[in-house]
């Protein structure tokens, strides 16, 4: 999914790192954070966008995250599951982000990139495409709707590399509230997906 982007959202800070150089302890940790931005960008990247939806906010995010990281590369020894703590910073970069681009009061647009639709060689294929695309569209909207407590844990759990484990020790909370939050947030979005279907 755009690797490009997610390929250079990482490349500044594997830069970063390669130009710390030093001793044998600094460069063994450079390792390690050059490690993880390459297992783990993927996932900074779909979290970032999955709040921000708009590719250069999430590449940006990205970059900002690993920033961060760096910055704080002294406490990684301590880190118990990387993914899981990558995944709570990206998570808090992305929303503040997306809090300030609200009280800028910038109207995220759609994305170029989902917005156009692929040429089609019949007229049935353009509208089951039209049609996919609005449904996405529909949904996205109710999604964005939701309460932020509902909201969050359905967005990150839609994301595949986070378990119901990761998704709570990112947010904060149990499993349980968890699993609760997503199963209300998709009975929510199927009543109001139904409830538009019923109207048409």
């Amino acid at each position: 999914m755009h690797e490009g982007i997610r390929v250079a959202a990482g490349e500044a800070i594997l830069n970063g790192v390669a130009a710390i150089g030093g001793s044998e302890a600094e460069r063994g940790m450079n390792e390690v954070l050059e490690a993880l931005v390459r297992e783990h960008s993927r996932l900074v990247y779909r979290i970032s966008y999955a709040v921000l939806r708009r590719h250069h906010d999430a590449e940006d995010a990205t970059q900002e995250t690993f920033v961060r990281v760096l910055r704080y590369s002294s406490k990684l020894h301590t880190v118990e599951d990387p993914k899981t703590w990558l995944a709570r910073i990206a998570w808090r970069v992305a929303v503040d982000r997306s809090r300030q681009r609200s009280r800028k009061g910038e109207i995220p647009l759609d994305d170029p990139e989902n917005s156009q639709l692929e040429p089609s060689s019949s007229q049935a294929q353009a509208d089951e495409t039209l049609q996919a695309a609005q449904l996405e569209r529909l949904v996205e909207k109710f999604i964005a709707a939701l309460p932020e407590k509902l909201r969050q844990p359905l967005v990150l759990s839609t994301i595949e590399e986070m378990s119901l484990r990761e998704v709570a020790a990112t947010l904060g909370i149990n499993e349980a509230a968890v699993r609760s939050r997503v199963f209300r947030a998709r009975q929510i979005l199927k009543a109001k997906l139904a409830e538009r279907m019923d109207r048409q």
